[in-house]
Parts: structure tokens; C-alpha cells; sequence
């Protein structure tokens, strides 16, 4: 089972403000922006997370960007206000990146994980901001931005052809432009259960814990704890893609992971296994 982290979710040149967490825990992937309406048509207006638009909470957080996004992985089958007939979990990769994927041949039972920029919130008279750092908290990273994992899809399909991908018409790369005019368009669908956890759905969203969260206690967002499983020393290098560099000797426990990128693949072996599935 190969492991794949994937950077998904608002960034400082996406959206431009972290995803939150809320008081129960729950954790909301904002969808990056869109200007291009012929391919991302769906606005934030008609998505909802625990009964609350979208919209009004980016609001509340300080969003002044456009109002349609990229709904891309499409992991919960209640985030659309108006439920999809026949919808099914599937994330989808074009271009260059996913070029990336196919030489590193991603096949089914592989396990995406997907990670972003989050950041507390809290809720008073209705709105939503973000929280304010707290010494007394348990919680180190409480009030800081950080890099967490939240979601999940272990592969069960995958459609290039782009009249099987027609099928999934509610996905972003379904749409005309993506499935005939660009390069590499793939569509990944999800395992029914997880292979290693019957009982757990081959797709889905995490709530906040601790134990997701890369970043390193007291460090920046993209300097990360330490780990066998994503040393630089265990990523797969294809298509000289190297987009991280190990901390200088003042962090000696992190590693630091530059820049915007999409996918880092993990080597196949026991380490990348066994520190993805204690996610779970």
C-alpha cells in the first residue's frame, strides 16, 4: 500500500486564510477558489458544513475572494446544500501532477491522505474567528497555524477514459474542458471500506487530534515533526521533483517542506504503512 500526502485546501496563494477547526473538533477543508466558472461551478453559498453555509463562515474569517471554488477531493456526501442522485466519493488530478501519480503508479488499495493549513475557531453571537493563543491550553498548537491531516481516500478505481469519467458529472474534473482539452485528466474513485479497517469507509474526514498534525510544536506551519515515513530519505524522487529540504542544525527534529506543491509519494515499506495507519 503506497502512501500518498496530498496538499489539499486554503493556502496564502489559495484563498489566502487558514481552514478552520471548530469547538466540537470538526475540521472544514475550505475548497480553493475558482475564476474559471466553465469548470468549477459550484459556490460556496451551496455548500454547508454542520448545517452552516460556507459562505458565512468564510465571511466571518475575512474571505474576500471569488464565491465559486474547486471541490476537489469531494469526500462527504452532505457538504452540497442540494444532495447529488448517485453521488460517489472521488478526487481527481490533472496535468503535471498528475503525471506525477501515474509514474509513481498509484493503483488501487493506495492511500491518499490529505493535509492542509488549519487553524482554531471559535464561535460567540453567531460568528465565527479565529482563536487567540492561549498559554494555559493543552493544546500547543491552539491558536497558531499549522498543517494537519484531514482526510482520507484509499483508491478503488481509476478513470482516465473520459466517457467513464463523464459519469461522474457533479466532480469538477468531469467537466468539458478538464475531460477533453487538458492532459492527464484522472479520477479516483474510493475502496467501499478501508482494506486494513473493514469496518471504516474507504473514504472520509478526520476530526482535530494531535496525532495529525505535522507542523512541529513552537515552529512555523511547513516545518513538520520528524518521521520515518516522510524523511526526505522516503519519498519517492520521479521526475526530479524535490520540494523540501531538511532543517538547518537549529531544528534539528523537523523537517522543512518549501513552497506549494500537490503530492509527495512515500516509499512502499513498513514504516509508511504503519505511521499511516496510526492516523486512524
Amino acid at each position: 500500500m503506497k502512501v500518498i500526502l496530498s496538499r489539499k485546501g486554503f493556502d496564502s496563494a489559495n484563498g489566502g486564510i487558514a481552514s478552520p477547526i471548530f469547538e466540537d473538533g470538526t475540521m472544514l477543508s475550505f475548497p480553493i477558489p475558482s475564476k474559471d466558472h466553465d469548470k468549477d461551478k459550484i459556490a460556496y453559498e451551496e455548500l454547508t458544513c454542520n448545517n452552516i453555509p460556507l459562505n458565512k463562515i468564510l465571511e466571518d474569517l475575512g474571505y474576500k475572494g471569488d464565491k465559486y471554488c474547486h471541490l476537489d477531493p469531494d469526500l462527504e456526501s452532505k457538504r452540497r446544500v442540494v444532495p447529488v442522485e448517485g453521488w460517489k466519493p472521488a478526487f481527481g488530478q490533472i496535468n503535471q501532477s498528475a503525471s506525477y501519480l501515474i509514474n509513481n503508479q498509484i493503483v488501487s488499495g493506495d492511500l491518499f491522505l490529505f493535509f492542509g493549513n488549519f487553524r482554531h475557531v471559535v464561535e460567540s453571537s453567531g460568528e465565527y474567528k479565529y482563536a487567540r493563543r492561549n498559554k494555559n491550553s493543552a493544546d500547543s498548537y491552539y491558536g497558531k497555524e499549522m498543517q494537519v491531516i484531514w482526510g482520507y481516500l484509499q483508491v478503488g478505481e481509476i478513470i482516465s477514459d473520459p466517457k467513464e469519467q463523464e459519469k461522474f458529472f457533479w466532480h469538477p474534473h468531469a467537466c468539458e474542458k478538464r475531460l477533453f482539452k487538458e492532459k492527464n485528466n484522472i479520477i479516483f474513485t474510493a475502496k467501499e471500506n478501508l482494506s486494513f479497517a473493514p469496518n471504516m469507509p474507504g473514504y472520509g474526514t478526520f476530526s482535530y487530534n494531535e496525532k495529525r498534525v505535522l507542523t512541529m510544536p513552537g515552529k512555523t506551519k511547513a516545518t513538520w515533526t520528524k518521521q520515518k515515513a516522510y524523511d526526505v530519505d522516503n519519498i519517492n524522487k520521479i521526475n526530479n521533483r524535490d520540494n523540501k529540504r531538511k532543517n538547518s542544525a537549529k531544528d534539528p527534529g523537523g523537517i522543512y517542506y518549501a513552497g506549494i506543491w500537490q503530492e509527495l509519494v512515500l516509499k512502499d515499506n513498513k514504516d509508511s504503512e504503519k505511521w499511516a495507519k496510526s492516523m486512524f
